[in-house]
């Protein structure tokens, strides 16, 4: 019996032992278990839209139509490609869009045709062929240390890659059935296109390494401590991709996919000691979506207005005779001769017309009596005619202005003042050719042109424009009669006619 006890005793004596061993041990041989995550840990993509990839089923060579397929590809619709979006047409997942010709998106037809520019050559597109719109991003990975990275430490990121043989960096957007099988493509980006920043130690880092996933492993890189460690709390900015190269953006994945749903990927990053054991870490999640094209159609707008102008009213240097409505300059009758009259129009022009716009001015006869035709320029009294005027000592016409001072001087002229705006294509007070100051004329004289003769005939003149979109320029149109002693009794007339063009 005492033999049985002290067996027993010595049995529960040993297994204490190894039990304390045990539990003392086991910890030290697995190191890293501790490991905490980073606080603030984020992935900032600058282009967070998903890229754009489709099946071809028809593109004729020299067409600039080309007819997506409507299944089985990452995208089956054109809902997602805007107008000025870049494509490449490609057969090859060797190089992607890469060393392809690149076209522009011109406008969409409808969910499954668009138009681009320029058209292809004499190739015509294969039913093998992708619709390519790649989309690219620098990944802007910000983290603030739990645990300090020693000297000989570095940082481990890991993105992911799409988990085909040989497809992981061909400049390709990547699609695969599900999200956890895709990824982004490499895109070129090496050692030289990630920069670190580091906030509450010093900047001692060196980019070591960019690996290129494979079927079973994502894009891994690498980042060095050089010297010294950086200090728990510090804040450090991992900048993958410059201008020259940047990560391409998956195309929506081929199953499962909802539009205007993101597809969700996981990052990895990791500090590590001398050793390759993992300090801390963190999965960041990035979010990638189809972009919202915003779109409206402004109408193209085109005002011109005539307004009358009452009489005694100041306008282009002169004061007006008669009051004027949009339809008529009524001068009435006439029983003061060698004598100016005076009257004024207002013309107002609004366009948004990116090239602008002009107004041109003609008459469709100089003024005959009771409207008989005026044949010729020169037409006159001799004829029952009211001759347009012929200005001064330089006789002026329907594209040159000349002072119209002399009362001696009869006819039918107008001149231009500008009320809003600087669109008239000359002034009643111009100093420059031909209105000059040495035929005998001031600055403050009427400046005088014909009305364009159709009957003639003559090309309508301007007289006013703009190069641009204008918002109520207004002009004062001015005209002037003088009848001799000798014109013949009688009621005349002619019309006078504005045309408006906008360039869009």
């Amino acid at each position: 019996m005492k033999k049985f006890l002290y067996r027993i005793i010595l049995f529960l004596f040993i297994f204490s032992q190894v039990t304390i061993i045990y539990l003392y041990t086991v910890p030290q041989l697995t190191p890293g278990l501790d490991t905490a995550g980073f606080t603030n840990a984020s992935d900032t993509l600058s282009n967070g839209r998903l890229s754009y990839r489709a099946g071809v089923t028809t593109g004729a060579a020299s067409s600039s139509l080309v007819t997506i397929d409507g299944s089985g590809n990452a995208d089956n619709d054109t809902n997602h490609l805007f107008p000025k979006d870049v494509v490449c047409f490609s057969g090859s997942l060797l190089d992607g869009c890469h060393s392809q010709a690149l076209y522009t998106v011109a406008n969409i037809v409808d969910t499954t045709n668009f138009n681009f520019t320029p058209p292809l050559d004499a190739t015509a597109l294969s039913a093998n062929d992708y619709v390519i719109a790649s989309q690219s991003a620098t990944h802007t990975i910000a983290f603030t240390l739990a645990s300090a990275v020693p000297t000989a430490g570095d940082i481990y990121i890991t993105i992911p890659a799409l988990d085909t043989t040989g497809k992981t960096n061909d400049y390709f957007p990547d699609t695969n059935s599900s999200i956890a099988t895709n990824g982004f493509d490499l895109g070129g980006v090496g050692t030289g296109d990630i920069s670190v920043a580091s906030s509450g130690c010093d900047n001692n880092w060196t980019v070591a390494s960019v690996t290129a996933g494979t079927a079973s492993a994502d894009h891994l890189i690498q980042i060095n401590r050089s010297t010294n460690s950086c200090a728990a709390s510090s804040t450090i900015t991992v900048t993958v991709g410059d201008a020259s190269n940047k990560l391409i953006n998956p195309a929506p994945i081929s199953t499962g996919h909802t539009q205007g749903a993101a597809d969700v990927y996981t990052l990895n990053v990791k500090t590590r000691d001398g050793s390759d054991n993992t300090l801390d870490q963190s999965n960041i999640k990035v979010a990638v979506i189809e972009g919202v094209l915003v779109s409206a159609t402004v109408e193209e707008t085109l005002a011109v207005t005539i307004a009358g102008v009452a009489s005694t009213t100041s306008a282009c240097g002169a004061t007006t005779d008669v009051t004027t409505t949009a339809t008529s300059v009524p001068w009435g009758t006439i029983s003061s001769f060698g004598a100016f009259k005076e009257a004024a129009q207002t013309v107002t022009v609004s366009t948004n017309a990116d090239a602008g716009y002009s107004v041109k001015a003609e008459e469709n006869d100089q003024m005959g009596k009771d409207g008989i035709a005026c044949t010729g320029a020169t037409a006159g009294e001799s004829v029952n005619c009211i001759q347009d005027t012929l200005c001064g000592t330089v006789s002026c016409s329907e594209s040159a202005g000349y002072y119209w001072t002399s009362t001696a001087k009869y006819g039918l002229g107008f001149t231009l003042a500008n009320a809003s705006g600087t669109d008239a294509s000359f002034l009643y007070d111009s100093t420059s050719e031909p209105c000059t100051t040495t035929g005998g004329g001031t600055s403050t004289n009427f400046c005088a042109r014909q009305f364009a003769d159709q009957e003639t005939p003559e090309t309508k003149q301007t007289i006013m424009s703009n190069a641009g979109p204008v918002a109520s320029s207004q002009v004062s149109l001015c005209y002037r009669l003088n009848v001799s002693a000798t014109q013949p009794a009688g009621y005349y007339f002619n019309k006078v006619q504005l045309t408006a063009t906008a360039t869009f």
